[in-house]
């Protein structure tokens, strides 16, 4: 069976759906480059994704983007994964080709034009500070330590955790120093760093309080929030009186989205539709 008229399909799968804000950019993208192209919405449960992929290619969809706790699921269990994926054992970002699905994963790619588009060149040679190290801080300080960070310090409430992303990133990088931190040790790190993320959940809260006060900051550092939800977050506003340059993660969800509409149609996306699409549906 295959999808009627010439409309390509797109979708984005979660269980529940992480997010509703891919059909807003990536449709927006479509429009402005008068694509006839459609991107959806769908709750999968993980014991059917593979089953469902399955189907969506024999219904013409092109490809899709997968939230968590999908992201593990398709890096299981689909026959290719490309070098992205492969480096953050995670798939977000499935494409439907002649020779099957192919899993990819652009939230690296995300985060490293957002860090570029915000700051400017940045991360080589610096010290960086990652705090918590769940998909996205993992994959924050795996790309890091790729884009030769001089080092990296990482921080969770969850130590074992830490240390399995330590050791990761050592396999790979064996002559970069990678140091953990306990729950009495990120105020010291912060203040030592060149880069801090913070990519724990907290934050999202608009009543959160913010992980570090003031004086972990000063004026040259930079500091990434992957929260996105509000233009400013108590972590940044704290970081932003302590004389550090501040971002917050639209532009990381924008460009890893980018990404994957590049990925699908071999085509560029429409970034500032995109961005404008963002902020309006977040921010108004």
């Amino acid at each position: 069976m295959k999808l009627s008229g010439h409309t390509l399909p797109f979708a984005v799968l979660g269980h529940p759906i992480g997010h509703t804000l891919s059909p807003v950019m990536h449709n927006a993208s479509f429009a402005a480059l008068k694509l006839d192209a459609i991107y959806l919405a769908f709750d999968v449960h993980p014991d059917r994704l593979m089953p469902v992929l399955h189907s969506m290619q024999e219904l013409g969809f092109r490809g899709v983007n997968l939230t968590v706790p999908l992201k593990e699921v398709a890096f299981a269990q689909l026959e290719r994964n490309d070098a992205s994926a492969i480096l953050l054992g995670a798939v977000n970002t499935v494409a439907f080709t002649d020779q099957g699905l192919v899993g990819h994963n652009t939230d690296g790619f995300g985060f490293l034009q957002a860090m570029e588009e915000a700051f400017g060149p940045c991360l080589t040679g610096e010290h960086i500070f990652v705090l918590g190290t769940g998909g996205a801080g993992r994959a924050v300080a795996l790309v890091s330590a790729g884009k030769g960070a001089k080092a990296i310090t990482l921080s969770d409430v969850d130590q074992r955790r830490a240390e399995a992303v330590a050791a990761e990133i050592r396999s790979h990088h064996p002559a970069l120093p990678v140091t953990c931190v306990d729950a009495d040790g990120p105020i010291e790190a912060a203040r030592a760093a060149d880069v801090i993320v913070q990519s724990t959940p907290i934050g999202m809260k608009p009543d959160d309080p913010p992980l570090l006060p003031a004086d972990a900051f000063q004026p040259g550092q930079k500091v990434f929030d992957l929260i996105y939800m509000y233009p400013e977050t108590a972590f940044l506003a704290q970081a932003r009186q302590g004389g550090a340059t501040i971002a917050n993660g639209l532009a990381m969800l924008l460009h890893q989205g980018a990404r994957a509409f590049e990925i699908w149609t071999g085509k560029s996306a429409d970034i500032e539709a995109m961005r404008q699409a963002l902020e309006r549906a977040v921010y108004q």
